[in-house]
């Protein structure tokens, strides 16, 4: 049995408001304690997005209600709210920026509309990048413009570490994420998330957002691992029905599947626990300025061997891309401020357990 400090996955995607058909804030956070986390921060291009105050109150609100773990909200940065989202930042975990790919309120067309952001929002509080190759690099030139700290979110490729590594030598304030399915996962293991005996037309459960890629670049992760500040789950949770439609969602689940993997990974000699300590909580929580969850620990039985199995899983979705998966490490025991939050498949946590990380109330009800 090992214990590890209190996970923190900063990258989560909870689905509320709007799409609680796949997930809300009381399985996310059933899902997190599941897989070792203590704490996750939710990104904000749910329907409506978090995006103004009213959109992240409720946000909040919901979360106060429903939450198992403790959380924070990311705000979304988009055409036209500068202004507001810097005047909300310290209730927040960060700003969002969509400098790719995303919809409505949130989009960010061109390069021009990057500006305001880095301008106004405070240069104390994070600024996450979904961005991608070349996006990303102009990302990390506005970081070096406007001298301020940036976080990208769940690199993919072997160009973007080298990226971010030349960047980290020249002293710019870049940090950078990867999900675990960009370590253990390729393009060419499609085939498998889709699952024997059904149609390989059904090539929706592999899409994802960086999508999966080649051998080379899996390996170039692996390589610069020293380079890697987090592993974040990027639990992105869709149906089974949406995922085998025409128009499949990209996102994978995560946040169950995240700590076997990586616990494997350990026991086959290519990790270490000092790695998962550093990249899953003292990193995250120095990068997003988290405060430190006292009397917090998770316990693992690092001799469990077993298949991943979406049947096991809180999750709503009810599926996972690692389905039948071998790992090795099993997560026992949670204790969140000195409180049993899950012990042996069960989440013993009541909903509204878990303290928004951005307004810490020493009055809260610790009650589990």
């Amino acid at each position: 049995m090992i214990k590890l400090p209190g996970l923190i996955d900063p990258h989560v995607h909870v689905r509320e408001p709007g799409q609680t058909h796949k997930e809300d804030w009381n399985t996310a956070t059933q899902a997190a304690l599941a897989g070792g986390f203590t704490a996750i921060l939710a990104m904000p291009n749910t329907n409506p997005p978090i995006f103004d105050r009213d959109t992240l109150n409720l946000g909040l609100g919901a979360a106060k209600l429903k939450a198992r773990c403790d959380y924070a909200q990311f705000l979304g940065a988009g055409p036209q709210n500068a202004s507001k989202v810097a005047h909300l930042a310290k209730e927040s975990a960060g700003l969002k920026m969509y400098l790719d790919s995303t919809f409505g309120e949130l989009r960010l067309d061109d390069m021009t509309l990057w500006q305001s952001h880095f301008e106004h929002f405070p240069k104390n509080a994070p600024i996450v990048l979904h961005a991608e190759s070349r996006t990303m690099a102009a990302g990390i030139l506005f970081a070096q413009l406007y001298d301020r700290p940036v976080h990208i979110a769940h690199i993919s490729l072997k160009e973007e570490i080298f990226l971010i590594k030349k960047a980290k030598e020249r002293g710019i304030k870049v940090t950078c994420e990867v999900a675990p399915h960009h370590l253990f996962l390729t393009k060419s293991d499609i085939p498998a998330i889709v699952g024997a005996g059904l149609s390989p037309a059904l090539t929706g459960r592999g899409e994802v957002r960086p999508r999966l890629t080649v051998q080379a670049d899996v390996d170039a992760l692996w390589d610069n691992l020293d380079v890697i500040d987090c592993f974040a789950t990027d639990h992105a949770p869709h149906t089974l029905e949406e995922k085998d439609s025409d128009t499949p969602p990209p996102g994978f689940p995560g946040l169950e599947t995240a700590l076997p993997l990586l616990l494997t990974a350990v026991d086959e000699g290519r990790l270490t626990l000092d790695d998962i300590i550093k990249k899953m909580h003292t990193n995250p929580k120095k990068i997003f300025n988290l405060p430190e969850q006292k009397e917090t620990w998770v316990e693992v039985d690092e001799n469990a061997t077993y298949k991943l199995r979406a049947s096991n899983m809180h999750s709503r979705c009810g599926w996972t891309p690692f389905e039948g998966m071998q790992v090795k490490g099993r997560v026992t025991r949670v204790v969140l401020r000195g409180k049993e939050a899950y012990k042996n498949g069960n989440v013993l946590a009541k909903k509204g357990f878990g303290k928004n990380l951005r307004r810490w109330d020493t009055n809260h009800d610790n009650k589990a």
